[in-house]
């Protein structure tokens, strides 16, 4: 009996292996990270950014500390992998909580030079204050770029959770379809779908699952939007739309699972498309298959996307294009690197990538799938698996 699918112990304690070997080979005296999906990564520990700080710091030494304010002290006690956890009383308060850090930095040896994700915690939500450079008197040697390397190729344990996501993509987007009708709104039909899913795998996997998201609590499915006419804005944020006969639709689906995402898209008709949709479908499809065709170990990102925009060069279809053909995907929806020509990163075995280039008509609608994809050893492995084709995506009137 499966007891557990939670990352292990002993894989977050390889990752910050890693991270210590680039600390000691740079000669920093330690690093600093304030992104909270960093923080998650290294720690396991998952919180809601606020104006409060967090931060997750670790000497040259390897000693490990998390900095909170002190209503997530007993969360991040019971859920962080870290040595000790620090706390401040509050923020706003009188001494700022950051005098309190300035301690914590003294008392575990870090000065400069200091390795961070960014200069400080950043001003969101009303909170000021002050720099790590005004902390420590100088700038500190960001380290963005190893964190996101190491970040961009997954384990086995990150694609067994990201295949579970799939898993329950999938069911949030067979009720999503099953549900939608005309007459019905997209409010209901979205709230039904993705509750009647996430109770379902509650029911299945409840006792090992944790969402691990600060955005979502189960499995969802939705239209965001992107309905009729609105289906041609790619991030549309209509609300509340009523279905009617010959609507074009846009879906989205997925389940944050110990953090990890996947990502489903697809794109449905109520009632027969014209001639002139159907067209548009299936260069859509068309477009999605030259993607996957030239997905693979050892190739450019930026080489994807330049065979995808060859094929909307050779169908003169650069009026309805509006976006690159996809991005990674792991604890966060979006993560790099990005299948565009500005990135030459090159694909290695364990990447996990979306695949969604579209076309975008002002008077017919928008068309876009969106598959999850890893890459592996030999080729790819196409994670999603929901139907593609027209007549499986038309919703009979």
């Amino acid at each position: 009996m499966q007891t557990s699918i939670k990352i292990t112990q002993k894989e977050y304690q390889t990752r910050i292996t890693r991270l210590l070997e680039h600390v000691q080979e740079q000669r920093l005296s330690g690093v600093v990270l304030f992104d909270s999906y960093y923080i998650l990564y290294y720690t396991g520990f998952a919180f809601i950014p606020t104006e409060r700080p967090i931060a997750f710091m670790m000497n040259a030494k390897g000693e490990t500390g998390l900095f909170v304010p002190r209503l997530e002290v007993e969360h991040a006690k019971a859920n962080a992998i870290i040595s000790h956890v620090a706390h401040y009383i509050e923020y706003p308060y009188a001494p700022h909580p950051m005098e309190a850090f300035r301690k914590m930095l003294d008392e575990m040896g870090i000065s400069s030079p200091v390795g961070a994700d960014q200069d400080g915690y950043p001003w969101i939500l009303g909170y000021r204050g002050p720099t790590l450079t005004e902390m420590i008197g100088q700038a500190p040697v960001r380290v963005t770029a190893i964190i996101e390397d190491q970040m961009m190729v997954k384990s086995a344990a990150e694609v067994a959770l990201i295949k579970e996501s799939v898993k329950w993509g999938h069911l949030a987007h067979m009720l999503l379809q099953r549900y939608t009708k005309v007459g019905a709104t997209k409010s209901e039909v979205s709230g039904q779908a993705s509750l009647e899913a996430t109770l379902t795998m509650l029911d299945t996997i409840g006792p090992i699952y944790r969402a691990q998201s600060f955005l979502s609590n189960g499995a969802e499915a939705g239209y965001r939007g992107q309905i009729g006419r609105n289906a041609a804005i790619p991030h549309a944020l209509a609300n509340n739309i009523t279905f009617q006969a010959g609507d074009v639709l846009v879906t989205g689906a997925g389940a944050p699972v110990w953090g990890y995402n996947s990502e489903l898209e697809r794109t449905m008709f109520i009632g027969r498309p014209s001639d002139r949709q159907k067209e548009f479908f299936d260069h859509m499809v068309a477009l999605q298959d030259t993607a996957f065709a030239a997905l693979g170990p050892g190739i450019p990102c930026s080489q994807v996307d330049q065979t995808v925009r060859a094929y909307y060069d050779e169908h003169n279809l650069w009026d309805y294009w509006k976006h690159h053909v996809g991005h990674a995907i792991g604890l966060r929806y979006h993560e790099s690197p990005f299948l565009d020509l500005g990135d030459e990163t090159v694909m290695l075995p364990g990447m996990v990538f979306t695949i969604e280039p579209g076309l975008y008509h002002p008077e017919l609608g928008g068309f876009r799938h969106s598959d999850t994809v890893l890459i592996t050893e030999d080729g790819i492995e196409i994670l999603t698996y929901y139907p593609r084709d027209l007549e499986s995506l038309t919703i009979p009137l």
